[in-house]
């Protein structure tokens, strides 16, 4: 087995050092994610940048936590569905929303249904989605600039789930107490 080096300031290249040091001003705390994404520093700052950016869209904290924890969730990844149960809680998301993700039941209310069934969707089917799909999704409010942001979020978590897949990153102990196990 391949054993992925979680690094910290003494131990990470160099151009990771400062990549390092925004993950603790902005965390308080390196998240054991950032900690292996640090051996490529190229893969760090993108996945920083995709955060941002993805944090800056149109998407409210409510539809953020849908589109990152859906495709979580689908992706099984062990390490960011505690961790975004965490950040979720941090922004003060209602529990209905964190537990129905969770859980893969029925959100409180049809538009954030709807942004789910979307997510799922483009996740699915590789972004190939059918005109009555990309409608059903701007027929419950959204706009094509919200199309284009749920694949701006889906770029964030496929670097972050995959890289937790490989290296099997440990959950951070200030999210353990959410840990999760995939429903099937």
């Amino acid at each position: 087995m391949t054993e992925f080096t979680l690094h910290d300031a003494s131990t990470a290249p160099d151009a990771s050092k400062p990549l390092l040091d925004n993950s603790l001003k902005a965390f308080g705390m390196v998240p054991g994610l950032h900690a292996v994404m640090a051996e490529s520093p190229e893969l760090l700052e993108a996945y920083q940048r995709v955060h941002e950016l993805f944090q800056n869209s149109s998407f409210d904290a409510d539809e953020l936590t849908v589109v990152w924890q859906t495709i979580n969730v689908e992706n099984n990844c062990h390490y960011c569905v505690p961790a975004h149960t965490g950040i979720a809680k941090s922004m003060k998301v209602d529990d209905a929303i964190i537990d129905a993700l969770r859980d893969e039941s029925a959100l409180p209310n049809a538009r954030l249904e709807a942004l789910r069934t979307f997510t799922l969707q483009l996740v699915r089917q590789r972004g190939e989605l059918d005109d009555a799909d990309v409608q059903a999704f701007l027929d419950a409010g959204f706009t094509q600039r919200n199309v284009l942001e749920v694949v701006l979020g889906y770029s964030q978590k496929i670097m972050s789930n995959y890289t937790n897949h490989l290296a099997k990153t440990p959950v951070d102990s200030a999210f353990q107490k959410f840990a999760w196990t995939p429903k099937s």
